[in-house]
C-alpha cells in the first residue's frame, strides 16, 4: 500500500500554552487536552479511535483467531474453590455466556463438612445470591466490584458498585435470604465498606475532589445519608486512608498511609459509637502493618530495617512492640496473618513470594516457635495464602501457580505439611504444561546491578537469535511482576514468541531495598535495566529485529521512556494507559493521586531537583525528533488513575516528531470511551481487548502464524 492510500491520522490542534518552574519555560500545545469534556477533545479521540481501526482493518482475522483461542481454553461455567465461614460456604461461579461473575453462598451444615462439589454449570443446593454481576450490570457498557461484605449474623450484604470506570461505587444493602434493598443512601464512595458486629452499622470510605480517599463514615442502615456520622478526616494530602476488618469481625480497622509512613486505628466491631484507637501515632518514614491475634496485635514493622522485623504488642499497650523474628539475608516481611494453631508470615525471598509457618509455643517469650519455610514447586512458583476467614483454621487454603503451571488451590495443614489439592485451573484443549519452559535467568545492568528475568517459551525454541520476542516490566510502587499462568499468554507462546519478564528495580522483586533504588533521582535504573535485558535478548533469545515491548501504567512510563532512550532495540511497542505526562501530572495537585504519589516520583513543584531528574526523563516531555518503533498506546475516557489526556497529548507529540515512516511503523491511539484504568470490564470484552493489542505486535513481528 502506497503513502498516498493510506488512511491520513488526525491534526491535533494546538494551542499555545507555556509553564515555568523553577526558571525553566515548557511550550505545551496540547495542555488543552486536559479539559476531558472538552466536545473537541471527543472529537479528537473518536477520529483516532476510526483511525487506529482503519489501519488496523486487515487484521480482523487475526483478531477474532486470537479471541477464539481465549475463548476455546477457558472453562466458561465455573465455580471457585468455596470458603468456610461461619454456617455458610462463599464462592463465585461463572456462566457460559455472560460477562461477569455470580457471588454467592451455600449452607454449611458444620464447620468440618465437607466442600460442596465442584461442578462446572452446576448450582450447589441452597444456593444464596449475594451479588450477580450480570444483573447488575444489565444495560451498563462497564460494571465493578468495590466492595462486598456479608454482615456477623450473616443476614445482610453490602455491594459497592461502580458503572463507569470512575472507580466511584454506590453501595446498596440487602437482606440475602429475600433480595429485598434495604438501603442504598451511599454514593460515590471509596473501596471498601464495613458493617459493624450487630448490623446495625455500615461504615464506608469517602474520597475528595482529587480521588484521595480521605475521610470514614459511620452509617446507621434505613436512615437518610444525612445523619450519618463523620469518623476520621485524614487532611495531609499525601496519606490515603483504607477501611477493612481483622479476622471473625472482631475489631474494625482504619488503615492510613503514605509510601512511607502509615498508621492504624482500631475499634471494637462490637462498640461502632466507641473510640477508636491508634496502635502507634505516625512517625515520618515508619511503615507498619497489624494483625489481632486474640488478646495481642502482630505487626510487621520496618522501625529497625527497611526490610522490615515481626514483632507483638499488648491491645492495651499497642504501641509497645516486642521482637520476634527479624528478616533474614534478601528476605522481605510483608504481613502476618494470626490462626489459633499458627502464625504465618507472607515474605519475599530469592525475588519470589513465600510463606513461613510460626507454630503456636505457650512457653515462649512471644508465645510462638521457630519459622519454618514452606516449601515450593519450581524456581518460578508464585505462592500465596488464600481466603482463610477463621481464626480455628487448621487446613488454609493456599494458591500457586507459574507461568505454564495453571494456578492450584490447595487445602494445607501448615504444622504437618499436608496439603490436598481442591481445584486446579482448568485449561481447555490440548494444553500441555510440557510443551512449554520457563527459567531465570540474570542480566547485568550499565552499574553492574544484576537484574532478574523470567523467561518463558515453547519447548524447542533456542537462544540462537531467530525468535520473535515480548518484553513486558513495571517497576514502580514496590510492586512485583511475580509469575502467573495466563490462558491468553499461550496464543503468543504458540505463535514462537519468546515471552519475558524483566524484574527492573523500582519494583519489588527483591526487596525494599530494589524498589528504593528505582525512585526519585534513581528513576533511571528503571530505564537502564530494561534497555540492559532488551541487549541481552537481542542475539541471545530473540531476533533483534523482531522485539516487542510493552506496559501499563506506571510500566507505560517505561515503555515511553526507554523508547525516547533506546528506540532502536524494538521492533512495535503497546503502552496500555501510560503514565506518560508524568511532569506535568506532578505539578498538578488537583489531579487525582498527585499529592500521595510525591512519595514515588519526587515533588517538581517544590524542589528543583525533583522537577530537574523528572524532566530529565518523562516521557512526553523527552520525545525526540528521531525514529521510533510502531506504537499503540490504549486508553480509557474514565480513567481516575491515568487521565485520558496523558497518552493522548503523548500521540500527538510523537506524530509530530517522529520519523518514522507510517506505512512500516504506524502510530496508533485508541480510547475505550466506556472503561477505566483496568480497561473493558466484561471477561469477553476483555477477552477482544487483548486479542486487538496483540495482533498489532503479532502482525509487526511477523508471527501471525501459530507454529507448529
Amino acid at each position: 500500500m502506497s503513502h498516498a492510500d493510506l488512511p491520513q491520522p488526525p491534526v491535533a490542534p494546538q494551542r499555545p500554552s507555556t509553564r515555568t518552574h523553577h526558571g525553566h519555560t515548557v511550550e505545551d500545545p496540547y495542555a488543552w487536552m486536559a479539559d476531558r469534556e472538552d466536545p473537541e477533545f471527543i472529537a479528537y479521540l473518536t477520529a483516532e479511535n476510526a483511525y487506529a481501526d482503519a489501519r488496523t482493518a486487515h487484521l480482523d482475522p487475526l483478531r477474532e483467531s486470537i479471541f477464539r483461542e481465549i475463548k476455546s481454553r477457558v472453562q466458561e461455567s465455573d465455580l471457585s474453590v468455596p470458603v468456610g465461614d461461619g454456617n455458610w460456604w462463599y464462592y463465585t461461579r461463572t456462566i457460559e455466556g455472560e460477562q461477569y461473575a455470580v457471588h454467592a453462598r451455600c449452607p454449611r451444615p458444620t464447620r468440618d463438612a465437607s466442600r460442596p462439589e465442584l461442578v462446572a454449570g452446576g448450582i450447589p443446593a441452597g444456593e444464596q445470591v449475594l451479588l450477580d454481576g450480570n444483573a447488575a450490570a444489565s444495560g451498563h457498557d462497564f460494571f465493578a466490584v468495590g466492595a462486598l461484605s456479608v454482615s456477623h449474623d450473616e443476614r445482610l450484604v453490602v455491594a459497592g458498585v461502580d458503572l463507569e470506570g470512575d472507580e466511584r461505587f454506590a453501595l446498596t444493602v440487602r437482606e440475602i435470604a429475600t433480595g429485598e434493598v434495604i438501603d442504598d443512601a451511599i454514593t460515590g464512595a471509596g473501596y471498601g465498606a464495613e458493617f459493624d458486629r450487630s448490623g446495625r452499622y455500615l461504615f464506608y470510605v469517602v474520597v475528595d475532589e482529587a480521588w484521595r480517599p480521605f475521610q470514614v463514615w459511620r452509617h446507621e442502615i434505613g436512615t437518610p445519608r444525612a445523619q450519618d456520622v463523620l469518623i476520621r478526616q485524614e487532611d495531609d494530602e499525601r496519606f490515603w486512608m483504607g477501611l477493612g476488618s481483622s479476622r471473625e469481625d472482631r475489631f474494625l480497622m482504619i488503615g492510613l498511609g503514605t509510601k512511607t509512613t502509615s498508621e492504624t486505628w482500631l475499634l471494637p466491631a462490637d462498640d461502632p459509637t466507641g473510640e477508636w484507637r491508634c496502635v502507634r501515632e505516625r512517625v515520618e518514614g515508619l511503615d507498619y502493618d497489624v494483625e489481632v491475634d486474640g488478646d495481642r496485635l502482630l505487626i510487621v514493622h520496618n522501625e529497625r530495617s527497611r526490610e522490615s522485623d515481626l514483632a507483638w504488642a499488648s491491645l492495651d499497650e499497642p504501641g509497645v512492640w516486642h521482637p520476634i523474628l527479624e528478616h533474614g539475608a534478601g528476605e522481605r516481611f510483608l504481613g502476618v496473618d494470626a490462626f489459633a494453631d499458627f502464625v504465618v508470615l507472607s515474605l519475599r525471598a530469592g525475588g519470589l513470594p513465600a510463606l513461613r509457618v510460626l507454630p503456636r509455643d505457650p512457653s515462649g517469650p512471644s508465645r510462638l516457635g521457630a519459622a519454618r519455610p514452606w516449601p515450593v514447586d519450581g524456581e518460578l512458583t508464585a505462592l500465596s495464602l488464600g481466603d482463610n476467614p477463621e481464626f480455628a483454621s487448621t487446613a488454609l487454603l493456599v494458591t500457586q501457580e507459574s507461568f505454564v503451571q495453571p494456578r492450584a488451590t490447595y487445602a494445607v495443614d501448615p504444622l504437618s505439611g499436608a496439603r490436598t489439592l481442591l481445584k486446579r485451573q482448568p485449561v481447555l484443549g490440548d494444553f500441555d504444561p510440557d510443551r512449554y519452559r520457563e527459567s531465570r535467568e540474570w542480566v547485568g545492568a550499565a552499574d553492574g546491578t544484576q537484574v532478574p528475568i523470567s523467561i518463558v517459551r515453547r519447548a524447542g525454541v533456542a537462544p540462537d537469535g531467530t525468535a520473535p520476542g515480548f518484553l513486558t516490566g513495571y517497576g514502580a510502587y514496590e510492586i512485583p511482576n511475580d509469575p502467573y499462568f495466563s490462558v491468553a499468554r499461550l496464543s503468543l507462546l504458540d505463535r514462537g514468541l519468546v515471552y519475558v519478564v524483566a524484574h527492573v528495580r523500582g519494583g519489588g522483586e527483591m526487596g525494599r531495598g530494589w524498589y528504593e533504588d528505582g525512585k526519585f533521582a534513581a528513576k533511571t535504573n528503571t530505564f537502564d535495566d530494561f534497555v540492559a535485558v532488551a541487549d541481552h535478548l537481542r542475539g541471545g533469545w530473540v531476533d533483534p529485529t523482531r522485539l516487542a515491548c510493552e506496559g501499563g501504567s506506571a510500566g507505560g512510563l517505561l515503555i515511553g521512556a526507554v523508547l525516547n532512550r533506546a528506540p532502536d532495540r524494538f521492533r512495535v511497542a503497546h503502552a496500555a494507559v501510560p503514565f506518560v505526562d508524568a511532569l506535568t501530572s506532578m505539578l498538578d495537585p488537583d489531579l487525582p493521586l498527585t499529592a500521595g504519589e510525591w512519595e514515588e516520583w519526587g515533588n517538581p513543584l517544590a524542589e528543583a531537583a525533583a522537577y530537574g531528574w523528572m524532566a530529565g526523563y518523562a516521557p512526553y516531555d523527552n520525545v525526540r525528533e528521531q525514529a521510533y518503533p510502531a506504537i499503540l498506546a490504549t486508553t480509557s475516557l474514565h480513567d481516575t488513575r491515568v487521565l485520558v489526556t496523558e497518552p493522548a497529548k503523548w500521540v500527538a507529540r510523537l506524530r509530530e516528531r517522529a520519523t518514522n515512516d507510517p506505512a512500516t511503523a504506524p502510530i496508533l491511539l485508541h480510547t475505550q470511551m466506556s472503561a477505566g484504568h483496568g480497561g473493558r470490564s466484561g471477561r469477553y470484552d476483555a477477552w477482544r481487548e487483548v486479542a486487538c493489542e496483540w495482533a498489532f505486535v503479532l502482525d509487526q513481528l511477523g508471527a501471525m502464524q501459530v507454529v507448529t
